[in-house]
């Protein structure tokens, strides 16, 4: 349930959101399964993910 999307149209915009921070780090994901991942890569994109969002809202603010 804690990985069920509130609006599941944007389910898209968080998978191009997730390719385009792994891109930005230089972890290569695929459509699909990613479970070959190592904690490193996973981690990397995910904060990258974070870091802009944090960018995104501080960018909102001002």
């Amino acid at each position: 349930m804690a990985n069920k999307h509130v609006v599941p149209a944007a389910k898209e915009a968080m998978n191009k959101f997730k390719m385009e921070a792994a891109n930005e780090v230089g972890v290569n994901l695929k459509q699909g399964y990613n479970g070959d991942l190592t904690s490193r890569q996973a981690g990397s994109v995910g904060g990258q993910m974070v870091k802009k969002m944090i960018e995104s809202y501080e960018n909102s603010i001002k």
